[in-house]
């Protein structure tokens, strides 16, 4: 029985798939093919009948490669440009979050979307695959060898044995309070997950959490809404701030006071005008105004109001942000006025709301997460 199976479009990459599953013989594994060409019959298709083809594609394959993890498949590769690699990714995606998968593929797409509620491994093939050569082989022998590691991965499949965790949400930005919370967790013997809220590690969050995966949740930063209603780039996650919805949750403004845009050179103008400083090579943080602000608030309260779990916000009137501080480069005291005065103007009389008067990095802000926490479990 296959341990691998192979994606590909046979009628295109025949030869490619073909070396790949030479190389996984060759490290012991055996590995079987599974064709998602379009079935075109030679035609050149365009527009919606290439999408119902690739479409159809897909969920045939997804079928046989269900079938085949279900017996022994122990992990997916594809290999694929970019019609296959669109229908091989579709396959991907519908697999377990952390069943083993790998993409071979020249990357004619912004992967972040693709991968970022999913355990999928990218190798980028750099020459195209079209015709094996000196290059695509190593990069193929690579993937082979990689692939043959994972199959000697004890846990298969889905979060069978992972014990619940607390769901974080963090940034660089907000480190500085993440920190001292995983001290506190640690000490107590209690597991905690922290996610990247940078306009993709928000997708994995409300995914995990959606296979209960969490028995808390502290969205210390959900400056993921500065992307979804402002700007900035991020992955499509309709359920970051409603996912987990009757766990114990408690909510802070973390980061939620400026957009997180691309290198300065490439920002517009009119976001330069404002405050606004470099928080790496390729990423600018740009304060946001009290409309703005206004705005973002409300969105979380609408959010926060459809839970039906428990749930606690506090607001850091010392600031909600690394550079949001006394003398930084964004502070804005007016700003978190006016977001303490819209989440009480919206949120439900249900949700408790507390502003003290201390950074987001301070001790006391610590004490109150926790202390939230521990009323609203129980």
């Amino acid at each position: 029985m296959p341990k691998v199976i192979v994606l590909a479009t046979v009628a295109t990459k025949s030869e490619e798939a073909d070396f790949l599953v030479a190389r996984l013989a060759d490290a012991g594994v055996h590995a079987q093919i599974i064709d998602i060409s379009l079935q075109a019959n030679g035609a050149v298709l365009g527009g919606t009948d290439k999408r119902i083809a690739m479409e159809r594609a897909a969920k045939t394959a997804l079928i046989q490669v269900q079938t085949a993890c279900a017996k022994s498949a122990e992990v997916v590769v594809a290999i694929g440009g970019g019609t296959g690699g669109e229908i091989a990714l579709q396959v991907l995606r519908e697999l377990p979050i952390t069943f083993p998968k790998v993409m071979v593929t020249t990357l004619p797409f912004d992967p972040r979307v693709a991968v970022a509620d999913n355990s999928i491994i990218l190798v980028p093939t750099l020459a195209d695959v079209s015709g094996l050569n000196g290059m695509l082989r190593d990069v193929l022998e690579n993937a082979a060898l990689m692939t043959a590691g994972l199959c000697q991965k004890s846990r298969k499949g889905e979060l069978t044995d992972i014990k619940q965790s607390v769901g974080i949400t963090g940034l660089g930005a907000t480190e500085g309070a993440i920190k001292p919370l995983l001290k506190v967790f640690a000490e107590q013997g209690r597991e905690a997950t922290v996610f990247h809220a940078n306009g993709y590690g928000g997708a994995a969050f409300a995914r995990f959490a959606d296979k209960n995966a969490f028995d808390a949740i502290i969205d210390l930063t959900p400056h993921e809404l500065t992307r979804i209603h402002l700007a900035g780039v991020h992955a499509t996650m309709p359920n970051r701030f409603s996912a987990g919805g009757d766990l114990p949750r408690v909510v802070l403004p973390g980061a939620l006071n400026f957009i997180g845009l691309g290198q300065k050179s490439l920002v517009q103008s009119h976001y330069l005008e404002r405050a606004h400083y470099e928080h790496s090579g390729l990423f600018t943080h740009v304060k946001l105004n009290a409309d703005e602000m206004r705005h973002v608030s409300k969105q979380l309260a609408t959010h926060l109001n459809t839970l039906s779990g428990p749930c606690a916000v506090i607001v850091p009137m010392g600031g909600f942000s690394h550079q949001d501080c006394k003398g930084g480069p964004i502070e804005d005291a007016n700003l978190r006025n006016v977001c303490l005065e819209t989440l009480q103007s919206n949120l439900r009389e249900t949700i408790s709301i507390t502003s003290i008067d201390a950074h987001i990095f301070d001790p006391l802000i610590t004490g109150e997460i926790m202390s939230k926490l521990a009323e609203l479990s129980a």
